[in-house]
């Protein structure tokens, strides 16, 4: 008949059999485990008596790198206000306010999936060596998009015409509208330059209040009629590829989550005056990740803000000298274009009827209006030119 024993009533005949004088490695042969374990077993009973024999958690008795409890606490609470904030973020609110130990990003993460905050993400810890694409320097190139949910008491909903610079995230349209309409759209698009400068370039989608692309005739809408006057390029996304201005869908999320999640506002011009101060927050204030945890004004000022944007006088470059015969003087015609080198290229139908200097060099062709540089071209081969025109002609 089998007598089934405890493991304690196991170790304590073990730790009993040497005490009768059988030696360590006959006793780990009987009871099948390693020498080692017997001598641990001696050592706890002498400690402890028959208590030592019990079964002990294998939790480390301490942990160097676990955070001290009071810096968990500050991260959860900052979550608990803040429930879009992420490992990222916390982490440098948690440095910004000078918690030390600083915690890591990996140690707030798994104190947030502890705690219920987050789910925890199978993939998280891979390789990734992808680089962003975004542009060198602050207006070169602006997104732009219209994006609703922006809900009144009357039971009406208001459209907003959204613009982020494509190096800086800086937000430099944030305006509502009743109906997204060409006119309203554009207007806003207009107040938008006239607050933060000219840009390069703009990338939008393809919607009718953008560009007359799908329509049943080619035409030129308003939007790309400005675009032409001051010399902007338009540049439009494939059809069906929202990823391609994925900056300003982020904002858009930005902007739900953080500012219209469960509100309802009573008039336009009220929402109108709580999005600008949410945009004057997210614009100065709320840290990026996509820059590195940087603030977006700091980005757009440090690559090159427009004096307007400042409220300071233009700082003006001292004016070239044009007696060279390098220089070549044209007249800017009613569309804005002038012709140079058998070139002709837009510098802003605005400029229509005014002189400006063109300093001819063997490569590039430096385009100034007083002591203002308007552009810079490449300059083309009059035979490749000849060619196209000759090829557009036929």
């Amino acid at each position: 008949m089998l007598l089934e024993i405890s493991v304690v009533e196991q170790r304590y005949q073990a730790v009993l059999a040497v005490l009768d004088g059988v030696s360590i490695a006959e006793t780990a042969t009987r009871f099948g485990v390693a020498r080692q374990t017997v001598h641990r077993w001696l050592a706890r009973y002498e400690a402890a008596g028959l208590e030592g024999l019990t079964d002990r958690s294998h939790r480390p008795v301490g942990c160097p790198h676990q955070m001290p409890a009071d810096v968990v606490a500050q991260v959860l609470e900052w979550r608990r206000r803040h429930p879009t904030w992420g490992p990222r973020r916390l982490v440098h609110e948690a440095t910004k306010a000078g918690l030390e130990p600083a915690p890591s990003r990996s140690g707030v993460y798994r104190a947030l999936v502890r705690h219920g905050l987050i789910a925890e993400n199978p993939r998280r810890g891979r390789d990734e060596k992808w680089k962003r694409w975004e542009r060198g320097s602050a207006m070169e190139l602006w997104q732009f998009d219209v994006v609703g949910g922006v809900a009144l008491v009357n039971g009406s909903e208001l459209k907003a015409l959204t613009g982020i610079d494509d190096h800086a995230r800086f937000c430099v349209s944030a305006a509502l509208m009743p109906r997204a309409n060409a006119r309203s759209v554009c207007e806003a698009f207009a107040a938008a330059m006239r607050a933060h400068g000219v840009p390069q370039e703009v990338l939008t989608d393809n919607g009718k209040v953008f560009t007359g692309r799908f329509g049943i005739k080619d035409t030129e809408v308003l939007f790309d009629r400005i675009c032409r006057e001051n010399g902007i390029k338009h540049r439009l996304t494939a059809p069906y590829s929202p990823t391609t201005t994925g900056k300003i869908e982020r904002f858009h999320r930005a902007l739900r989550t953080e500012f219209l999640t469960g509100r309802v506002f009573v008039s336009q011009a009220a929402a109108q005056a709580e999005l600008d101060a949410w945009v004057a927050d997210y614009n100065t204030n709320r840290p990026h990740q996509g820059i590195g945890m940087a603030v977006p004004a700091d980005r757009f000022n440090a690559a090159g803000r427009s004096a307007s944007l400042l409220n300071l006088p233009a700082q003006h470059n001292p004016e070239p000298d044009r007696s060279g015969p390098a220089w070549i003087t044209r007249r800017v015609g009613g569309n804005g274009v002038i012709s140079v080198a058998w070139q002709q290229f837009s510098v802003g139908k605005h400029r229509a009827g005014e002189l400006v200097d063109v300093y001819v060099e063997a490569q590039l062709l430096q385009v100034w209006h007083r002591d203002e540089l308007l552009k810079t071209i490449v300059r083309t081969e009059a035979k490749e030119v000849r060619k196209k025109r000759a090829a557009q002609a036929r």
